[in-house]
């Protein structure tokens, strides 16, 4: 997978003992919308140290406007309303950052 110069770094604070309902709400309605409009994700992660009941998941882009025409797609999309609505109730907080690569030190990535 190449590296991507622009990484959307999300951290959902799931309501507690809910991680495992917003997990099968998040696959069943979010991940087909997403799939289609932000492509393939970088990865998915939890919290193991540190504070609890977070959800991470990380995706790439090419540029600022590659990050906002993609966003837009999905905010547009007629069945991201349908995820909003099933997972509102177990979501606590939620962070973005986006954050960009540094020149020079991603050369020492493996491909």
């Amino acid at each position: 997978m190449a590296i991507k110069p622009l990484i959307d770094y999300r951290v959902y604070t799931i309501a507690p003992r809910k991680m495992g309902e917003f997990v099968e709400v998040f696959n069943r309605l979010a991940m087909p919308i997403l799939k289609e409009t932000l492509g393939t994700p970088l990865g998915f992660y939890t919290s193991l140290v540190g504070p609890q009941n977070q959800f991470v998941h990380l995706w790439g882009y090419d540029s600022l406007a590659d990050y906002e025409r993609r966003c837009a797609a999905r905010d547009s999309h007629p069945a991201f309303a349908d995820y909003l609505a099933a997972s509102g109730h177990l979501i606590v907080a939620q962070e973005t950052q986006l954050i960009r690569g540094i020149d020079g030190l991603n050369d020492w990535l493996a491909p």
